[in-house]
Parts: structure tokens; C-alpha cells; sequence
């Protein structure tokens, strides 16, 4: 039987290898996570929440011991890992404190004042495909929704954080979550594209590229199943004429280099208005030069490995790709000779179309820097991509910062004058080539229900 082997991209050390299921220990985890569905769904949703708040009470407990294991097997820094284990405990206790009013029926009226009710019903087994980059995170934002719509759940991670898929299922039935509830398919792909298709498997939802969208979004579809798909993107964040520099080198710092700069939030790509062009570039690059390579388990550290040597290739050939059709290399650019999966902060000027640091997503820390002639260039480049999940505006004046973002910017989420990843109280999800569906801010929950109405003979009151 084949075996996946995680690898420490920091000291390129293996972690632990795990056998991959055959298509007959998968199947029957998606027909135990049916069965414990049965009983689940029949649940109040105060009693689903006492579940969630009790995993989110655990998940703090063993904080530290996730956060070491996201930083062994995905090079996290330690300090963003803990940052994420929290997060993770706040989203489900949003799903619990939230879930109740979300999706209680509502009163509605038909006929001739005929009473009507809508309740928002659970479907079944969601089968949920996440990436790497956030190893309980990403998970854990299908999870929690689900769980309090009264679903069930299967799991395939990506092969590389196995080992934190495994544990987070460890630790929900730790807190007392039914067993078969939640579990881990460590499948390859073909017998994954055959879980999409087996009748217990209601949904299905997937983060990653907009390649591997395509692929699982047509399986969704072939099966007739719905999907919620969030997938890769090229952020632009605009610094318009009027922005304060010093706010805008902060927060595209922060925004390039978190997580590695491995998010698909990121900001990527910098659309820079002449009349602040040489005040920005010349600041944004100096500050990226300060950023030193190190062991993301020291505290201090700014900046991590990647992921993986494979992702550290994938890196370089955008980048070398990007400089040699014309794009200039203000700093950084070039992997250390030293063990890991390192990459220095990097920043490319004079970025136009057809290179890969203006159309594509370099997940890794490359900064591109675009020149525009006035604002409303600015706009005009920053909706010219395929994607569409976030973005961000520098502007002083934060009336028309908003008006653009809400009339304008063409994505799911816009930043003004900050940069942030997600917060359990907002939507998240993009449009375009970045995917469809959102998440958090109650509208996960109502993403895998059944919207049912019940017609009623008795008058509405």
C-alpha cells in the first residue's frame, strides 16, 4: 500500500508516514459518517453548540501542541500557529452563539394569508477537500458551520499536514463529538473523485487553485452535487494619490510576508499611482530588505520556510519566468544556499500582463509592484485578473475608499487601509476564477441546508 511521508520544510527532516486508504476503508468512513449523521441531524441546535463550544474549550488546551505540529509539517511560524489555533476556537463558538438564529425557521405567509414556514434543514455527509496553508483553519471554517446545520463530514487534507488533519479529529472526539461525525479520508486523488460521486456524499467543498477548482467543481457537478469553491487569487491593493505612505508600506509588509506569504488573501500584487510611485517603492523596498530569513519556531521570526521544496520551485520559476520577460528584481529573489525550503521577501518592479507576477498567484513572498497613472487606473488594473477574492485601498479619504470598494473593486472582500485574513463575523469567499460560495459571518451555515417550505391551510397570525 502506497505511503505519504510528511517532511519538515524547515530542517527537510521526515515526520511520519501514514498508509493511504483503499476505496473500501474510505467508503465506509463516508457511510459511518451518514449513520452518525442520522442521530446529529435530530439534535437542537443548543445541543450541537454545546459540542462546538467543547471542541473550541479543547482546541485551546492543546493550543501549543498544534501550533508546534502546523510549524513542523508546513513551516508555519509558531507564533501564527497559535494565532490560527485560536481563531479556530472562536469560529466555532461563533457557529454556536450564531447558529441558533441563522438557521431557526421564519414565519412567512402564501396564499391568501395562508401560514408558511421556511426551515433550513440538514442534507447529509459534506465532503470537504482543504489545502496546506492553514492546516486546522481551513477545515476547521467547513466544520463548525456544518456541524451546527446538523451535517456530517469527511475530511481530505492536503498529504503534506496529514498529521494535523488526524489530530484535529482526534481532539473533536476528545471533547466529545460523536466518533464517526468528522473523520479523515488520507486517500489519493482517484478514489477521491469517486467519494464526490457516492450517494451518501451530499456536498462537496474545496480550496485551492483555480486548476484544481475546475477539476472538482465538473466532479460536483457530474454527480449533481452543489459545491462552494474558494479558490486562488492575485489581490491587488491600490495605492491611490492620496494614500499615507507609511500606512500603506505597514500593511503591504504584513500583507505580502503573512503566513509565509502563503495566503490566498495575500496582498500580491501593488498598484501604485505615479504621483506617490518613488515615495512608496523606495520605502516598501527597504522595508522588505529588513526582513530576515529563520527558524519559525523562534520567537522574532518574520519570515519562514515554504511549504515544501516543491512549492520553493514553484516560486523560483514564476519569478525567474516574471524577470525574464521584462519585470526588474528590486530585492530578494534568490533561494539561500542552507537547508529548508527558504525563500527571501521579494519585490519585482515594472510588472506587466503575460508575466506570471501580474497573472498568476505566486504563493510564496514576491511582491509586484505595478505602476498606474492615477486612481482610476489603479482601479482599472486591479480588476484586470481572472481572480477576484480580495483586495485592498490606501486612501486618506476612507468615504471614497468605501464607495470604490462597494461599487467598483471587483471581488468577495476589500481591506481599506488595513490588511487582514478572515474574521469569523464577515463573509468570505470571491467571484471570477476565485471561486463561489461564502463562508463565515452565518452564511456557511446556510451554504449545505436544505432551504425547505412548509405550506400550511391554518391563517398566519
Amino acid at each position: 500500500m502506497s505511503q505519504i511521508t510528511t517532511i519538515n520544510p524547515a530542517t527537510e527532516e521526515p515526520l511520519a508516514s501514514y498508509d493511504l486508504m483503499s476505496e473500501t476503508k474510505a467508503t465506509q468512513i463516508v457511510e459511518a459518517a451518514h449513520a452518525a449523521f442520522l442521530d446529529w441531524r435530530t439534535k437542537t441546535h443548543a445541543e450541537r453548540g454545546e459540542h462546538l463550544n467543547a471542541i473550541a474549550a479543547k482546541l485551546r488546551e492543546n493550543a501549543d501542541e498544534l501550533a508546534k505540529l502546523m510549524t513542523r509539517e508546513v513551516g508555519k511560524l509558531y507564533e501564527d500557529g497559535k494565532t490560527e489555533v485560536e481563531l479556530c476556537a472562536g469560529i466555532f463558538e461563533y457557529a454556536a452563539k450564531h447558529g441558533p438564529e441563522v438557521l431557526a425557521d421564519e414565519e412567512r405567509v402564501h396564499g391568501d394569508g395562508k401560514r408558511g414556514v421556511v426551515t433550513y434543514q440538514p442534507i447529509g455527509v459534506v465532503y470537504s477537500i482543504q489545502p496546506w496553508n492553514f492546516p486546522l483553519y481551513q477545515p476547521v471554517r467547513v466544520l463548525a458551520a456544518n456541524l451546527m446545520a446538523g451535517n456530517g463530514c469527511v475530511l481530505k487534507h492536503a498529504a503534506i499536514c496529514t498529521g494535523s488533519a488526524l489530530r484535529l479529529a482526534e481532539i473533536c472526539v476528545e471533547a466529545g463529538l460523536p466518533e464517526d461525525l468528522f473523520q479523515v479520508l488520507v486517500i489519493d486523488h482517484d478514489i477521491s473523485d469517486r467519494i464526490i460521486a457516492h450517494h451518501h456524499v451530499r456536498a462537496v467543498t474545496m480550496t485551492g487553485s483555480d486548476d484544481a477548482g475546475r477539476h472538482i467543481g465538473a466532479k460536483a457537478a457530474e454527480a449533481l452535487k452543489k459545491s462552494v469553491l474558494e479558490l486562488g487569487s492575485n489581490d491587488a491593493y491600490l495605492v491611490l494619490e492620496d494614500a499615507d505612505i507609511e500606512t500603506a508600506v505597514k500593511f503591504s509588509t504584513i500583507g505580502r510576508l503573512y503566513n509565509n506569504g502563503q495566503t490566498c488573501v495575500s496582498a500580491k500584487r501593488f498598484i501604485v499611482t505615479d504621483k506617490v510611485y518613488d515615495a512608496f517603492v523606495d520605502a516598501y523596498v527597504e522595508q522588505m530588505k529588513q526582513i530576515e530569513m529563520g527558524d519559525p519556531m523562534e520567537e522574532g521570526t518574520k519570515l519562514g520556510p515554504l511549504s515544501s521544496q516543491e512549492q520553493l520551485d514553484t516560486v523560483v520559476r514564476q519569478v525567474t519566468k516574471s524577470i525574464s520577460r521584462g519585470a526588474s528584481l528590486l530585492c530578494g529573489g534568490e533561494a539561500p544556499e542552507r537547508v529548508g525550503a527558504y525563500y527571501p521577501a521579494t519585490v519585482l518592479g515594472d510588472v506587466e500582463p503575460g508575466m506570471p507576477a501580474y497573472d498568476d498567484e505566486i504563493f510564496g513572498p514576491v511582491a509586484s509592484i505595478i505602476r498606474a497613472r492615477d486612481d482610476e487606473d489603479a482601479m482599472r488594473i486591479a480588476n484586470d485578473s481572472r481572480y477576484g477574492l480580495g483586495g485592498g485601498i490606501f486612501s486618506k479619504d476612507e468615504a471614497r475608499a468605501l464607495d470604490l470598494a462597494r461599487k467598483h473593486f471587483d471581488t468577495g472582500m476589500v481591506r481599506i487601509n488595513s490588511f487582514g485574513a478572515a474574521d469569523p463575523n464577515m463573509p468570505f469567499g470571491g467571484v471570477k476564477n476565485s471561486g463561489y460560495g461564502r463562508e463565515h459571518g452565518g452564511f456557511g451555515m446556510r451554504e449545505f441546508v436544505n432551504i425547505k417550505s412548509v405550506f400550511l391551510p391554518s391563517k398566519a397570525a
